[in-house]
């Protein structure tokens, strides 16, 4: 009968590796031959699969063995599968010192060691401008905005996390060009400490440049800052006024929040119910197409290889392997994911992506029907997409889109009322 440490061999080629003849392993020294026969061939996802299998299993001796191979495999600067590679290794590293060694803090997940502020949002901008990921989600959910506002002359838009304020540029140029005269804009922007860091102030900046922009196209303009987490927000904070329309923004925030299965306080279907409270013309959600949300450790560790893997093939036709700027997007702009995704859990676990189905299912039970998104929009992101590579795909489905990457669905997009 199989020990526990070859039943994990067994269970691991069930799941995404290749068949091989693992299924035959019965002795302790073939188990050993196969681990060498995977390394040999520089198998690196098989690799990473077997290692997380033994972590499960909590045989860590042949989980550091295998680390310790598994680094010779990895590279920063290598094919997308060595480059992500890395920092899955660093994650299951940062997993076995979760009893706070030196390594776990170093990669903490709570607040990640990040360069200094400019740096960090410079590779942000980078990342928005060689991948169509966060134009993909701005252009539609700003559609949604503007078909649902459109006889509105007093706009309140609600967005749970602000960030750079980029989205809103589009928009308020385009309702400037409104027949009859521009709206009224007022942009309640929602803060995070680590966007505040990556702007080098706080949210100040962020209101000083759309009044800016919009006095100079003539567009009355309020801006109104909320410097807490999005969790915590209370209706009184967002300081709803009678007569206005409003919009609500969740554009990659969401994911977030905690729910049931973190603690008591499920704030992903309290800001949901709160924000139905407002009767919003439209609700905006764009989310990772991933789940990583409750799935246990063996599973999310093989979504995350699956789901990043086409991120990192994405950036791959973007940027040459040794550019320094590619380097650094993928160590402080998508490391930070993976290590937390993997290294944590409970509260310390901040990623936690679902799939569009269970997004669904949290709207209808807050009350929200769906909102279709229009002709349009997905005509404009067409020809977004067609600056890009053609190995993007872009799926209309059940009133929401889908960006991809070749066959694997990685933002989806949909609005609500």
């Amino acid at each position: 009968m199989l020990g526990p440490d070859l039943d994990v061999l067994n269970s691991c080629n069930n799941g995404i590796l290749p068949a091989g003849g693992n299924s035959q392993i019965s002795t302790e020294t073939e188990k050993w031959k196969f681990l060498g026969e995977v390394i040999s061939r520089g198998d690196l996802m098989e690799g990473l699969c077997i290692c997380a299998r033994f972590l499960e299993d909590g045989d860590m001796f042949t989980v550091d063995w295998l680390i310790a191979e598994l680094r010779g495999l990895v590279s920063v600067s290598g094919e997308p599968i060595q480059r992500l590679g890395a920092y899955a290794v660093e994650g299951l590293v940062a997993r076995l010192a979760s009893s706070g060694s030196a390594i776990y803090n170093a990669l903490r997940c709570k607040e990640p060691v990040l360069p200094a502020s400019m740096e960090l949002l410079s590779y942000m901008h980078v990342l928005y401008e060689i991948c169509p990921y966060f134009k993909f989600g701005y252009m539609s959910a700003n559609g949604a905005i503007a078909e649902a506002i459109k006889e509105e002359n007093r706009i309140h838009i609600i967005d749970f996390q602000i960030s750079q304020g980029t989205q809103w540029i589009t928009l308020i140029k385009a309702l400037a060009d409104r027949p009859g005269g521009p709206p009224h804009i007022r942009i309640t922007g929602i803060d995070d400490s680590t966007s505040a860091y990556a702007r080098g102030g706080g949210l100040e900046i962020v209101g000083g440049r759309l009044k800016m922009l919009a006095q100079q196209f003539k567009v009355p303009f309020e801006f109104h800052a909320v410097g807490i987490p999005a969790s915590e927000i209370q209706v009184e904070n967002l300081k709803i006024q009678p007569g206005e329309a409003i919009a609500v923004n969740f554009a990659l925030v969401l994911h977030h929040m905690p729910d049931e299965s973190v603690g008591t306080q499920n704030h992903r279907d309290r800001l949901l119910r709160m924000v139905k409270g407002l009767y919003p013309k439209v609700v905006t959600l764009v989310e990772q197409e991933s789940n990583t949300n409750t799935a246990p450790f063996f599973a999310r560790f093989v979504e995350t290889l699956n789901y990043y893997s086409a991120i990192f093939e994405s950036i791959d036709v973007a940027l040459p392997r040794e550019h320094r700027e590619r380097i650094n997007v993928e160590q402080h702009c998508l490391a930070r994911e993976v290590v937390n995704i993997i290294a944590c859990e409970g509260v310390e676990r901040v990623e936690r992506h679902e799939l569009l189905g269970k997004w669904r299912s949290r709207f209808a039970m807050a009350g929200f029907k769906p909102y279709p998104l229009s002709s349009y929009v997905n005509g404009a992101i067409k020809a977004l997409l067609g600056k890009y590579s053609s190995k993007y795909t872009l799926e209309e489905k059940d009133g929401a889109l889908y960006l991809g990457w070749m066959d694997r669905h990685l933002v989806s997009s949909c609005a609500w009322r």
